[in-house]
């Protein structure tokens, strides 16, 4: 009697789905490390971005995943959850080079900038990196979809965007700047219109 194996092609799971998880796994490792934040007496928020110092370096890659607070992760929670499923929808390998140019341009940018005696953390780096992404992609990938799509996020969000100017104080207008400038260049970066004719894409 035969038995059936799964193909490789069985075996793979749907885009949404994955797109999905990768979404809700990267909130919950958010709300698990305020957790431990709070716990810790908040002693990881000194691991933020630290401008023009060796140690705050390290804040490149550790600030979009800590909060100053509860209200400060819970305004993050839910932006984070759509944009971030949505980026990893169309292509999780796409995504997560996306969000990789995000994180380390919006990190090197208010690390070069911002105010020395500042540290800055959150996850709104990434949030006005993907908005600003999922709003230009489209014009570079020729996909009236993905435009659709941009302008219907910029009709929800785009008040977002005043983020980018100075402001309130306490908020870090130069992550949500520099996060901004990160999703235009991943979107330029990562389109199609910016590969040669002869360059195919490989996955």
């Amino acid at each position: 009697m035969s038995q059936h194996l799964p193909t490789r092609t069985e075996e793979r799971r749907p885009t949404w789905q994955v797109a999905a998880t990768g979404a809700v796994g990267f909130v919950v490792l958010l709300w698990a490390l305020e957790v431990i934040d709070a716990l810790a007496d908040h002693r990881l928020d000194q691991y933020g971005v630290r401008p023009r110092s060796d140690e705050g370096l390290l804040g490149i890659l550790l600030a979009p995943l800590l909060h100053s607070g509860w209200l400060h992760l819970e305004a993050n929670t839910v932006p984070a959850l759509v944009l971030l499923f949505l980026v990893l929808l169309s292509g999780v390998a796409r995504g997560v080079q996306a969000t990789a140019i995000i994180w380390l341009v919006g990190g090197l940018g208010v690390w070069l900038v911002a105010p020395g005696n500042e540290v800055h953390l959150g996850a709104s780096v990434l949030i006005f990196g993907w908005l600003v992404y999922l709003m230009l992609r489209g014009f570079w990938n020729g996909s009236g979809r993905e435009i659709v799509l941009g302008v219907v996020l910029f009709l929800v969000y785009g008040g977002l965007l005043l983020g980018v100017l100075p402001g309130e104080q306490g908020i870090s207008w130069q992550g949500h700047l520099f996060g901004a400038v990160g999703g235009a260049l991943a979107a330029f970066l990562l389109g199609e219109r910016s590969r040669r004719p002869d360059e195919r894409p490989v996955v």
